[in-house]
């Protein structure tokens, strides 16, 4: 008897929580719904919110359920064009224009004229800016998937001004112009994430092509269902007492509050240190997990036992 076909993770966005959640992403139905217009209105989605909330890891699970290749591009200050777009192979021009020059005389004898032999050269020039010689980057690659793809452009608040001016016709229109080879339009557009730690403001121009989702720090109910999916097998009284804990830290005064990475992380290592609850002692020696500057360590020691007494 053949298996009922899987349900469309698209249908709707209860479907698309289903669907995530298949994949190991517990997702709010704000967030739910922001993806689900992006997919169905074909818009680019900014995704912002502080360091470790899940915006890189929902493109991922985004890619893995939707059955398309995750195409990466990771930004940065001086970021441009050829980095993001294509490349010309330098070695293989290289390579060939060697290889020409030992044969130019031959190619070139029987040319009746100078300006016959000029239309020859001209010819074997135009050679070195074709295809064969295109080393295409990720948002090329993203565009030329017939079949759709997941672009995921990180932190595009790290790169400048001119790199984000320089994306706005990919997030219109879905093409990009190359001198030599003219407009490269996708077949079918991409689902392109753009993710912000919000360390510069984005221009407006960019904003406005863009659905925009902020995804905040999870409230406990769902802080625990997210440490549950990932990580199998943690006791639910130990999940309660870590996040309980870890949300009475994000009251604090800290240069930097744990988020959700280091929730997970921070259960991962109670699970291998075999902790059946939260003892003082141990969550003095595990403190490094949660918390990333020393200065906070020594801030929040002196309260452990008053902090897991709010349990």
């Amino acid at each position: 008897m053949a298996s009922a076909p899987a349900a469309d993770p698209l249908a709707s966005v209860d479907a698309l929580v289903e669907g995530l959640a298949s994949v190991g992403y517990i997702a709010s139905r704000r967030i739910a719904t922001a993806l689900f217009m992006a997919v169905n209105l074909q818009k680019p989605i900014l995704v912002e919110g502080s360091a470790g909330v899940g915006k890189t890891e929902l493109a991922l699970s985004t890619a893995a359920l939707l059955g398309h290749p995750l195409i990466r591009m990771q930004c940065y200050e001086g970021l441009d064009e050829s980095k993001a777009l294509y490349e010309w192979k330098y070695g293989k021009q290289l390579l060939y224009t060697q290889i020409l020059k030992d044969r130019m005389g031959e190619s070139l004898a029987d040319a009746p004229d100078m300006d016959a032999a000029m239309d020859r050269l001209h010819g074997m020039g135009d050679l070195f800016f074709s295809e064969p010689f295109l080393e295409p980057r990720p948002l090329m690659q993203a565009l030329r998937q017939d079949a759709g793809s997941v672009l995921l452009i990180d932190e595009i608040d790290k790169s400048d001004e001119a790199f984000e001016a320089f994306l706005l016709e990919v997030l219109s229109a879905y093409q990009v112009s190359v001198p030599e080879l003219g407009v490269i339009k996708a077949k079918t557009p991409p689902l392109v994430f753009l993710t912000s730690n919000n360390v510069r403001d984005l221009g407006d121009a960019l904003k406005r092509r863009c659905l925009h989702l902020h995804i905040p720090l999870p409230e406990p109910a769902l802080e625990e269902r997210i440490v549950a999916t990932r990580v199998p097998g943690i006791e639910a009284r130990l999940t309660h007492d870590l996040v309980a804990f870890v949300q009475s830290l994000r009251t604090l005064d800290l240069r930097k509050a744990p988020s959700i990475s280091e929730t997970v992380d921070w259960a991962r290592a109670l699970i291998l240190l075999h902790a059946d609850s939260l003892e003082p002692a141990l969550v003095k020696d595990t403190l490094n997990v949660i918390l990333k500057f020393e200065q906070d360590i020594n801030q929040v020691e002196p309260q452990i036992v008053e902090l897991l007494s709010r349990r």
